[in-house]
């Protein structure tokens, strides 16, 4: 694993290593996070590195035990269900409450997140595709005035229910096809078109469950 080598924010660097060791399948689940171990590779002390490991926990990737080491959090079939059921649940609704938000800087920076998604995915870097795609559903979820449900967005599109992306054989053409569907849902929002906005939307959680599916039946398989 890669040290953290500028000392200005050693929690916040720790914490990205962390995650990419975790979504990249070089920490796979389950793994015990030994704090004496951890902070050796990376080169920090234990504040810095527990401060990361509570970041990650709060987002999914992370289990906190007590009285023993964090481990790196499972991911099922069933795990993948139950967000996107309530990914369904919050994010058409959240479309319901910004479609009349329709103010320039609103539309671009989905339409700058758009751009690097297409980067990203010319680069064959699905890593970054990955975090582009979860920064798209949070711009949109950051123009709800409701922090409980900006909180529950952030929190359902992140953590271990991505990994699979990386790992899975389907990654590049899932990538293409998610791209589309976030550029169907950012012109029905800008043409402010509700029942088309929410209906894209709601096919594209429904494409994604899929997606997750498709991942499921590889593995099955092997």
């Amino acid at each position: 694993m890669e040290k953290v080598v500028n000392r200005a924010s050693l929690a916040e660097q720790a914490y990205s290593l962390l995650k990419t060791a975790i979504i990249s399948g070089k920490l796979a689940p389950e793994t015990e996070l030994t704090e004496e171990k951890l902070a050796s590779d990376l080169g920090v002390s234990r504040t810095p590195l527990r401060e990361a490991i509570r970041k990650l926990a709060a987002e999914g990737l992370i289990n906190l035990n007590k009285g023993k080491p964090a481990t790196v959090a499972t991911f099922t079939k069933e795990d993948s269900l139950e967000f996107m059921e309530l990914r369904r649940l919050l994010e058409v609704y959240n479309i319901e409450k910004i479609i009349s938000k329709n103010d320039v800087y609103f539309i671009s920076e989905l339409e700058d997140n758009l751009q690097e998604q297409m980067k990203a995915i010319s680069n064959d870097d699905f890593q970054e595709f990955i975090d582009y795609d979860r920064k798209f559903h949070l711009i949109l979820a950051s123009q709800n005035e409701n922090e409980k449900i900006k909180q529950l967005i952030h929190q359902m599109n992140t953590g271990v229910n991505r990994a699979f992306l990386v790992l899975s054989n389907t990654v590049h053409m899932s990538a293409i096809e998610a791209y589309d569907e976030h550029k169907r849902i950012i012109e029905a929002i800008k043409n402010q078109d509700l029942e088309l906005a929410t209906r894209e939307m709601l096919e594209h959680l429904n494409k994604v469950e899929e997606r997750f599916l498709v991942y499921f039946k590889e593995e099955d398989e092997k």
